[in-house]
């Protein structure tokens, strides 16, 4: 099974930031163009971009749609897009936008229905983002902590059919402290199916260590920013297989 490196394009605003562990008071801008920083990651050698709509995910508002569009018309890379999915509307709107695969987070706590419906209807283009604080699933934008433990929602979204997952530890989120791997590993063993890899990622070694135990990739956003790591690098590593 081979690995995929996500790299990471958190928008607000129009602009590429990074928040530390979600905080929307400890916020970084990296670029005024998010479309440029996707085509860098790509002409490192990025088959996937990660994007998150902030701005989405904690008030619902579409500010950053026409940058999304513009990134996927520009991109020749597969995109990925959660923040504030929580009705059809939405998730039609992302996906004839030319997104491959958009995230679902909170709804899966807020409106189950609706994710039994879309898994139903988009299984193959819909990834569940489990965001956990302590073990319990988080939501809008991570400013609300559900009494759900994690596991608990991935075994119910896998009998909705999901087939795709997306584990944060928000404690290690923009922390550059290193990946939560035992977390990471206890729900892919429960769900048995895809689950990447989300916060902390700070080395080469986190990423080599997650692909040996058998996790199907990682979203790498500060370290690739702070040039902690250095895309092409991890890519050629992951590509040659040498984390076995």
């Amino acid at each position: 099974m081979g690995f995929t490196i996500y790299p990471a394009i958190d928008l607000r605003n129009g602009k590429c930031v990074r928040l530390t562990q979600g905080d929307y008071q400890q916020e970084t801008i990296y670029s005024d163009d998010p479309v440029r920083v996707a085509e860098e990651w790509i002409q490192a050698g990025a088959e996937w971009i990660h994007v998150v709509d902030l701005d989405a995910a904690r008030s619902g508002e579409l500010v950053n749609l026409p940058v999304i569009q513009q990134m996927v018309q520009a991109c020749e890379a597969k995109i990925q897009v959660g923040g504030g999915v929580r009705d059809f509307e939405r998730l039609e709107l992302l996906l004839q936008s030319g997104v491959e695969r958009v995230i679902i987070g909170s709804a899966a706590i807020d409106d189950v229905e609706f994710v039994r419906e879309a898994l139903g209807k988009y299984r193959g283009q819909i990834a569940i983002g489990l965001d956990a604080r302590e073990g319990l699933v988080a939501t809008h934008g991570w400013l609300h902590t559900s009494q759900v433990p994690v596991e608990e929602l991935a075994l119910k979204m896998v009998e909705f059919g999901a087939e795709v997952f997306i584990f944060t530890d928000i404690s290690r989120d923009g922390m550059l402290s290193g990946v939560n791997i035992q977390a990471v590993k206890q729900v892919a063993q429960i769900c048995g199916k895809t689950v990447i890899a989300s916060g902390g990622v700070r080395s080469l070694d986190d990423i080599r260590q997650l692909a040996r135990d058998g996790i199907s990739g990682a979203i790498v956003g500060k370290a690739l920013y702070t040039h902690t790591i250095q895309l092409n690098e991890a890519l050629s590593m992951v590509k040659e297989g040498d984390h076995y």
